[in-house]
């Protein structure tokens, strides 16, 4: 088994590599003048079981091209197996047309993915599950919801505790949390009025007196959650409480979130942190490393990995 890592979030992957005892592959990615992508792989890779570690996260387009140009790299070195281990996967909220002539990104990438020649595809709480379906090759999609559980049942009285689906759309992933704690269940009705806007209209749900959990899987501008925790407080919740799965956090999210009366916003480090999220006083990171490196050293051993979902 060998670990490749490109530049996307390199403190993840060394603590991927790190957890399976297995040093990351020497491997140099680096920009011509004109930054295009130059990759050389500097150890042997010839029938080996390889894992590429890369987010295509911000700047998504670097990211991805580092991802392909690092795939392409390992297939001409005659890898026996290459394995696209990213996770947080870019452009998954392009998986449908919202309207006439638009494209369906994510599943223009999942191509790009498999052509480049990976072998099979390892990610983390996809935007919507039937992206797996976009792709050709075996894909597992993670959840950090056992991440989370652990967590939240370590820091939080559960008897005074409700989970709250900040939209409609995540109903299904906040009910799997509340299930696993035993927690009540809330949602926001929410009405965007515009594109990066958001107006939350009315909770569903009897909050007053309760520890509010939002549960989402991407926070990007962050004013779905502040605009939430407002709503939730005026409706009598004594502290709000986010857990999402990738901190985007684009923009002024940051600060927006610091000024916010979220109590503390939890994200794993799927993507890696800012400066400005590093020092947030109300952002926590999680670390995933172990769960996914426990699948990767499953995936090549040929175990199971269905026990990572529970």
């Amino acid at each position: 088994m060998k670990l490749v890592a490109g530049n996307s979030n390199r403190a993840l992957a060394e603590a991927i590599a790190a957890y399976l005892n297995s040093p990351l592959t020497r491997c140099q990615v680096r920009r011509f003048a004109d930054m295009e992508v130059f990759v050389e792989i500097q150890e042997n890779v010839r029938g080996e079981d390889v894992f590429v570690i890369q987010s295509t996260s911000f700047p998504a387009n670097d990211n991805l091209m580092e991802l392909l140009i690092l795939t392409d790299a390992l297939r001409r070195s005659s890898a026996k197996r290459i394995t696209a281990v990213i996770p947080y996967y870019g452009y998954a909220r392009q998986d449908r047309k919202p309207a006439a002539r638009t494209p369906i990104s994510a599943k223009l990438v999942a191509n790009l993915i498999t052509r480049a020649g990976a072998d099979r595809v390892l990610t983390m709480d996809l935007h919507a599950g039937q992206i797996q379906g976009f792709f050709d090759i075996p894909t597992d999609n993670l959840y950090a919801s056992p991440v989370m559980v652990r967590d939240i049942k370590e820091r939080f009285d559960l008897s005074k505790l409700m989970v709250v689906s900040p939209d409609v759309g995540g109903v299904v992933r906040a009910r799997g949390l509340a299930k696993r704690i035993d927690a009540p269940l809330a949602i926001v009705d929410k009405r965007r009025e515009r594109p990066g806007e958001s107006e939350v209209m009315n909770i569903i749900g009897d909050v007053d007196g309760m520890t509010c959990i939002l549960v989402d899987d991407i926070v990007d501008s962050g004013g779905t959650l502040c605009n939430a925790a407002d709503a939730l407080i005026a409706k009598g919740a004594t502290a709000v409480y986010g857990y999402i799965t990738h901190g985007v956090l684009s923009g002024g999210a940051v600060a927006r979130i610091t000024a916010s009366r979220l109590s503390e916003l939890v994200i794993t480090d799927s993507i890696q942190a800012t400066e400005a999220v590093r020092v947030a006083h109300n952002i926590r990171l999680l670390s995933i490393a172990p769960l996914i490196g426990e699948a990767i050293g499953r995936t090549a051993s040929e175990e199971s990995v269905s026990s990572l979902f529970d």
